[in-house]
C-alpha cells in the first residue's frame, strides 16, 4: 500500500498543480496581465520536470528494480591515483544517495596503500535502488592533473563499479556450509572509542564459484557473518540472473554492447572540464556538481536508452 501510494501521490499533484495553472492561465488571458501569465509559464516548467521524474519511476519495471543495492567500487589500472578516485567514486554515490533520501551503509572498505581506497562495499536502501544504481555498473575513467605526481602530469585512472539487487528473507537460495570458507580478522579503522579489539570481520568465499564477501562494519562476527551471507546470496542470485541472459542472448545471436568491464563514463578534470557518457552522449561542464552526486541525468538517459533498446526488440 505504501509503495502505491509513492507511485500515485506524484502523479495526483501534478494534476492539482496542473488545475490550478490552467486556472491561472485563463485569468492571465482575461485581464492581459503578463505577470501572471509569466508565473504560469514558471509553474510548467516545474511541472514538466516532476512529470519527467515520473516517467523514468515508470522506466524501472525489472524483476529487481525495486530492490535495495549492493555497490560495489573497485580501484583498476592508476595505482595511487587510482585508489583516490575509487573514494572520489564512492563519495559521489554517498552524496548522490543522501540527496534521494536513500540510506547509504558501508559495508567493508580496503584502504589504499598511500592514499584513497582499493576498495569498497556499500548497501543502498530506497526506492527503485538497484534499479537507479544499475545504470552505473561498470568503468568509470578520470582524467586530471595528478596531485601524486611530484611533475604534475596528467594522468589517466580507472575504476570499476558494480551493483547487485539486495535479495530479501523470502528469497531461498540454498548455500552448502561444506561450500564456504570463514574467516575471522580485525577490522580496520581509524581506531578511537568503538575500534574492534577482537578479530570480528568476517570474510566469506563461495568455494565453487570463487565469490569472496567481507564485512567489517558491525560490532560483531555474527553480525558481520549474517551481513556478509545476505551479500553473497544477492551475488549469487544475479550471478544466475547474468548467466540466464548470456544463454539467451546467445541463443539470439546477440552481442551485449554494454557490459561489466567496458568503459562508460568519462570525468575530465584537465585540460578543460567535462563529464561525457559515451553510451548516451550526455556532456555536462559542471564536474564538481557530478562528483558531489549530480548524476539524475545520466542515469534518467540511460534508462531511457535501454527501454529504447527494449521496445526495438533487442536488451532491456
Amino acid at each position: 500500500m505504501a509503495r502505491l501510494t509513492d507511485d500515485l501521490s506524484p502523479y495526483e499533484a501534478i494534476e492539482a498543480r496542473m488545475a490550478d495553472a490552467q486556472l491561472l492561465w485563463e485569468m492571465a488571458r482575461s485581464e492581459n496581465d503578463e505577470a501572471t501569465g509569466q508565473e504560469v509559464a514558471n509553474d510548467m516548467t516545474a511541472i514538466e520536470a516532476a512529470l519527467s521524474s515520473l516517467e523514468v519511476i515508470s522506466l524501472l519495471s525489472g524483476e529487481f528494480d525495486d530492490h535495495p543495492a549492493i555497490l560495489e567500487v573497485h580501484a583498476g589500472e592508476g595505482g595511487t591515483d587510482s585508489q583516490d578516485w575509487t573514494e572520489m567514486l564512492l563519495r559521489m554515490y554517498l552524496r548522490w544517495a543522501e540527496m534521494r533520501n536513500f540510506r547509504a551503509e558501508l559495508v567493508e572498505v580496503t584502504p589504499g596503500e598511500e592514499a584513497g581506497i582499493k576498495g569498497a562495499t556499500l548497501t543502498v536502501t530506497g526506492r527503485h535502488a538497484y534499479g537507479l544504481l544499475s545504470t552505473e555498473r561498470g568503468v568509470h575513467r578520470l582524467v586530471r592533473m595528478s596531485p601524486y605526481d611530484a611533475a604534475k602530469r596528467r594522468h589517466t585512472s580507472f575504476a570499476s563499479v558494480d551493483a547487485t539487487p539486495e535479495v530479501e528473507d523470502d528469497i531461498d537460495i540454498e548455500i552448502s556450509p561444506d561450500d564456504l570458507r570463514v574467516d575471522t580478522y580485525r577490522s580496520s579503522g581509524a581506531g578511537g572509542q568503538h575500534v574492534n579489539v577482537t578479530d570480528s570481520a568476517v570474510r566469506l568465499t563461495h568455494l565453487p564459484t570463487g565469490l569472496v564477501v567481507s564485512c567489517q562494519n558491525e560490532r560483531s562476527q555474527m553480525q558481520n557473518r549474517a551481513v556478509a551471507m545476505r551479500i553473497l546470496k544477492s551475488r549469487l542470485l544475479a550471478r544466475a540472473v547474468k548467466e540466464r541472459e548470456a544463454e539467451l542472448d546467445a541463443l539470439r545471436g546477440e552481442k551485449r554492447d554494454i557490459g561489466f568491464g567496458s568503459q562508460i563514463r568519462s570525468y575530465v578534470l584537465h585540460p578543460y572540464q567535462m563529464v561525457k557518457d559515451h553510451r548516451t552522449g550526455v556532456e555536462v561542464g559542471n564536474v564538481q556538481a557530478v562528483l558531489n552526486g549530480d548524476i539524475g541525468r545520466f542515469i534518467e538517459a540511460e534508462l531511457r536508452r535501454k527501454t529504447g533498446q527494449a521496445e526495438d526488440g533487442h536488451e532491456a
